[in-house]
């Protein structure tokens, strides 16, 4: 999955408009425009289309941690430079505060069967011997669970 789309696919799930996409960049204490919003939220064959990087979807999803379960004391988390799929993960499941138990019924919204133990390997470190990269499929599997947890009548 390209960065892209998991900001389009957060951003319908919540149903966000551009001031909230602002305000969320803004808690992690990143200035965007509406225009550069915008431009992150357009197809891929648009002209306007530009691609998110990956620390700034990181910033993202730290300001949707923000928001959702307040800011912590202290200086802001600084923004991974290099974003996986593992990490991306991790910070929905912050965000949203969701436990093992949680993601596994999401999961099972769209007919996705994860054990505790598969899912506990996907928050692990890299260099654990536990530690299992989380495929596209996967993430797009808990990103269109959450959207049908959350927005489900989206589904019709």
């Amino acid at each position: 999955m390209t960065n892209n789309d998991i900001l389009r696919r957060i951003r319908f799930t919540f149903d966000f408009n551009d001031s909230k996409m602002i305000e969320i960049f803004g808690s992690a204490e990143l200035e965007v425009t509406r225009e550069q919003v915008s431009n992150w939220l357009k197809k891929d064959d648009d002209s306007d289309f530009v691609k998110i990087r990956d620390i700034e979807l990181a910033t993202f999803l730290n300001g949707l941690i923000n928001v959702k379960r307040g800011k912590k004391e202290g200086p802001q988390v600084e923004p991974e430079k290099r974003l996986t799929n593992n990490m991306v993960f991790m910070k929905l499941r912050i965000a949203l505060n969701l436990k093992a138990e949680d993601i596994i019924d999401i999961l099972k919204l769209v007919e996705f069967d994860v054990s505790k133990h598969e899912l506990s390997s996907f928050f692990r470190k890299p260099d654990n011997k536990h530690y299992r990269e989380c495929k596209d499929q996967i993430l797009r599997n808990f990103l269109q669970g959450i959207q049908l947890d959350i927005r489900p009548e989206s589904a019709e």
